[in-house]
């Protein structure tokens, strides 16, 4: 059995640990009923019981009360890169939560598999866009609960992912992060994520340059991903509205009016940071899916 999830951004600018978009880029993973743990087309230090697809699978077993036994896991594709701010940890938890929904026939919904996943995960910003598709919002309560709120995408808007050729660990990213912020930054973030959210539903990028500004994390973040200024420069001067980082680095997403923007940011970025990748990414809306 394979199943198909995609990549996500999460943060967004101003949606700290909140928001988040899932790409039409993929993971594409085969389950099946084994004696033994196997593990397929991965590096040789993920073949092991500490692979996040087979954490998300025994996951679901334990939350079904059901026995953890071992399953068999071949990547058959794995568009997503890892520990680049795209949600490959995610999409391989949420990967391995659906395997063991459908090879067990346990009929959970997508929101039940979101909460178990997220629990896996530690914060639903990822998770919630690889199972559910499109633009969330979600937040973990008190009690472990998972709440998420799906928006509408408008399609006049365009998204380029600039992604280096280094790795940049949430770890790290989260070790640079204040332990407190000041009520100013607390505003100013909460007012513009407001803005943010009305800005991608309505396809407005008038809104998009104030709405993407953020004050929690980025400006502790940017000095991790080295050329950000730079980047950033070359962006705006190409004709994005705006740009921020996704999730927490080091890939940085730049969103646009036009697909004319990716081609003339290739070009700039060719010139200046050749081993840069710049692909434009379009939302899947559909969620993590079940192929055969």
């Amino acid at each position: 059995m394979r199943v198909r999830v995609p990549a996500s951004s999460a943060n967004l600018g101003p949606g700290f640990d909140c928001f988040g978009i899932a790409w039409q880029l993929y993971n594409e993973i085969e389950f099946y009923h084994s004696p033994e743990l196997v593990i397929k087309g991965c590096p040789e230090q993920f073949r092991n019981e500490e692979n996040l697809a087979y954490l998300g699978y025994l996951s679901v077993l334990r939350a079904a009360g059901l026995p953890e036994e071992p399953v068999g896991i071949s990547f058959l594709s794995t568009d997503i890169p890892v520990c680049r701010g795209l949600g490959s940890s995610s999409a391989l938890i949420v990967g391995g939560a659906l395997a063991a929904d459908r090879l067990y026939r346990l009929g959970l919904s997508k929101r039940e598999l979101l909460h178990i996943a997220a629990a896996v995960e530690g914060h639903p910003d990822n998770v919630a866009p690889a199972i559910l598709g499109g633009l969330t919002a979600s937040i973990m309560d008190e009690a472990g609960s998972v709440v998420t709120v799906s928006f509408t995408l408008s399609d006049k808007l365009c998204f380029t992912a600039l992604i280096p050729d280094f790795e940049l660990s949430t770890e790290l990213a989260r070790s640079v992060l204040p332990a407190q912020v000041s009520r100013a930054d607390a505003i100013s973030n909460i007012s513009r994520a407001s803005l943010l959210l009305k800005a991608l539903e309505v396809g407005d990028a008038g809104l998009i340059p104030a709405a993407l500004q953020d004050r929690l994390h980025e400006p502790y973040r940017r000095g991790l991903i080295p050329g950000f200024e730079r980047v950033q420069e070359l962006a705006l001067s190409r004709g994005a509205a705006g740009m921020c980082i996704s999730g927490a680095g080091s890939t940085l997403l730049c969103v646009s009016q036009g697909a004319g923007f990716t081609a003339g940011m290739a070009m700039a970025m060719a010139a200046e940071f050749p081993s840069w990748r710049v692909i434009p990414v379009i939302p899947d809306l559909e969620g993590a899916a079940v192929l055969e």
